[in-house]
C-alpha cells in the first residue's frame, strides 16, 4: 500500500456524498444503539490522518479511542499479523496451548510497574479485564465488595456497567447490575479547588476523604478491591492531586485490599511512560492487578490482567479464561506493538506530544475564560470548557466546538461527566506540524464562537 500523505485535506463537505450513502446502510442494517461520533467512514489511516471514502483527509487527535497508538497499520504489526494469519488464526488457548500467548504475557510481566513476581492472563476487551480482575481479587481475598470513583468508567458489561458512574449514555435503562459496589469520592484539582484549595493540591487529604467514606460505608473487613483509573479517561482526563494514588494503595496494603489499576485507556506510552502508574510519587506506584488494553495491540482485540503472582494464581484451574482470549494474530500485533513503542522511542515521543500540546493550550487558557482546566500526561491532554467569568460547566460549546473542528477535517473526542471536555488522543507516530495545525483550527474556531 501506498504511504498515506501526511496532510489534512478536504475534497468535499464533511461528511461527504460516499460516507452520506453508506450512513443509509448503517442506518438501515446497524443497531440504532450504536451511537457515531462522526459519520464520515474510514477507508485509511496511518501516521496522524485517517482517510474517508470521499478522499478527505483528517487529523486524527483521536486515535480510535487511544488505540491505535503507535500509528494505524504499524510496519511491524502488520507484517507480523500476516505472518501469523498464513501459520493459523486460531487455537484455544485453554485447549492446546500457543507459544505466542505465552510471549506477550512474559513482556507485560516485564513492562508493567513493579520488581515482584507476576503472572498475566489474555482476553479480548477492557471490560472483559475489568471484569476479570474483580473475579480474580474476590478470589484472592474471599471478600465481596469493590469501591469503585465518581466519574469513573470501566466498559458496558454488566459488572462494568456498575462500576462505571455516568448513567447517560452507558447504564440508562440497562439495570439491575452487579450489586456489593459502592463509590467513593476521586481527586479531581479543578473541581475540588472550587470549594477546598487544599484539597485541591493536598492528594493525601483528598484520600483521607475517599478513605473515610470507603471505612464508614463499606468497612474494609467486606472490601475485595479498589478499582481506579490513574486517570479517569471518559469521566473528563481528571489527574489526581500528588499523592493521592499512593495514599490509597498504602490503605489497600494495611486492609488485605486489591488495589487494581485500570490501566485501559492510560496505559502503553499514552501519558509517556509504559502506565500512568509510574508518574505517582517518587518512583511510582505498583497497582496488585492492573487491567490492559486499547493500545495494546495496535487496534486487534486484545487485553490482559497482569498483576502479583499470589494473588493472579489465587483462582482455580479454569476460573479465567475465554474461547478467544489472546487470540495469535491478536498476541502477534501486541508482541509488535511493544517492540515497536522500544524501538522508535515512541515513551519519550509521547512526553514531547504533551509539551507540544500543553504550551499552546496554555497560552489559549491564559487568554480565554471559557478554558476552566488544561490537564493531563503524554498524549492524553484535555481541555476542560465552562461559561465565561465562572466554573460552570458549558457541554453547549463544547459540542459545538468538537462538530466545528470535525467539519474541518480534525477528528476530537468529548468526555466528561458534565460532557464539558475535549480530550486529545494522537497517535504518536503524528508530526509536529499536524499536531500544531490540529490545536491552530481548535484555537480558531474558539475565537469564532
Amino acid at each position: 500500500m501506498a504511504s498515506l500523505e501526511q496532510s489534512r485535506k478536504l475534497v468535499t463537505e464533511i461528511p461527504g456524498p460516499a460516507s452520506l450513502e453508506l450512513n443509509k446502510r448503517r442506518t438501515a442494517a446497524v443497531s440504532h444503539g450504536v451511537g457515531v461520533t462522526l459519520p464520515v467512514f474510514a477507508v485509511r489511516a496511518g501516521g496522524g490522518i485517517l482517510e474517508d471514502a470521499d478522499g478527505n483527509r483528517l487529523i486524527d487527535l483521536g486515535s480510535g479511542i487511544a488505540v491505535t497508538t503507535i500509528g494505524n497499520s504499524s510496519p511491524r504489526v502488520v507484517d507480523a499479523v500476516r505472518a501469523q494469519v498464513a501459520e493459523f488464526t486460531h487455537a484455544c488457548f485453554m485447549v492446546t496451548p500457543y507459544e505466542q500467548y505465552v510471549a506477550v504475557a512474559e513482556q507485560l510481566n516485564r513492562i508493567t510497574p513493579g520488581d515482584s513476581e507476576k503472572r498475566s492472563v489474555l482476553f479480548n476487551s477492557g471490560a472483559e479485564a475489568v471484569e476479570n480482575a474483580v473475579k480474580i481479587a474476590r478470589s484472592y481475598t474471599h471478600k465481596p465488595a469493590v469501591i469503585a470513583f465518581d466519574h469513573a468508567y470501566h466498559g458496558r458489561t454488566n459488572l462494568a456497567m456498575a462500576l462505571t458512574a455516568k448513567s447517560m449514555p452507558y447504564k440508562s435503562g440497562f439495570g439491575p447490575f452487579a450489586p456489593e459496589i459502592y463509590r467513593a469520592p476521586i481527586s479531581y484539582p479543578y473541581r475540588d479547588g472550587l470549594l477546598d484549595k487544599e484539597l485541591a493540591t493536598d492528594g493525601e487529604k483528598a484520600a483521607a476523604r475517599a478513605i473515610n467514606v470507603i471505612e464508614k460505608q463499606v468497612g474494609s473487613q467486606n472490601l475485595a478491591a479498589v478499582i481506579i483509573e490513574p486517570i479517569q479517561g471518559e469521566g473528563g482526563f481528571i489527574v489526581p492531586a500528588e499523592g493521592f494514588l499512593p495514599a490509597l494503595v498504602k490503605w489497600c496494603r494495611e486492609n488485605n485490599v486489591v488495589f487494581i489499576a485500570d490501566e485501559v485507556q492510560t496505559g502503553f506510552a499514552r501519558t509517556g511512560a509504559w502506565f500512568a502508574c509510574e508518574h505517582e510519587g517518587p518512583s511510582g506506584i505498583e497497582p496488585d492487578l492492573i487491567c490492559i488494553a486499547k493500545g495494546i495491540a495496535d487496534g486487534l482485540p486484545l487485553s490482559a490482567v497482569t498483576g502479583r503472582a499470589e494473588i493472579m494464581d489465587a483462582p482455580h484451574t479454569s476460573g479465567v479464561g475465554g474461547t478467544f482470549g489472546g487470540n495469535p494474530v491478536a498476541c502477534a500485533a501486541a508482541l509488535a506493538t511493544i517492540e515497536t513503542i522500544e524501538q522508535d522511542g515512541l515513551i519519550e515521543r509521547a512526553q514531547q506530544i504533551e509539551r507540544l500540546l500543553m504550551e499552546p493550550l496554555l497560552r489559549l487558557q491564559a487568554a480565554d475564560d471559557r478554558i476552566g482546566d488544561v490537564r493531563g500526561r503524554g498524549a492524553m491532554i484535555a481541555i476542560e470548557l465552562v461559561k465565561s467569568g465562572t466554573a460552570e460547566p458549558d457541554p453547549a460549546l463544547t459540542l459545538k466546538l468538537a462538530n466545528s473542528a470535525h467539519a474541518a477535517g480534525v477528528i476530537v473526542l468529548t468526555c466528561g461527566m458534565f460532557g464539558n471536555v475535549i480530550r486529545l488522543l494522537p497517535p504518536l507516530t503524528i508530526s509536529d506540524e499536524l499536531l500544531a495545525e490540529g490545536v491552530e483550527v481548535l484555537t480558531g474556531i474558539l475565537a469564532e464562537l
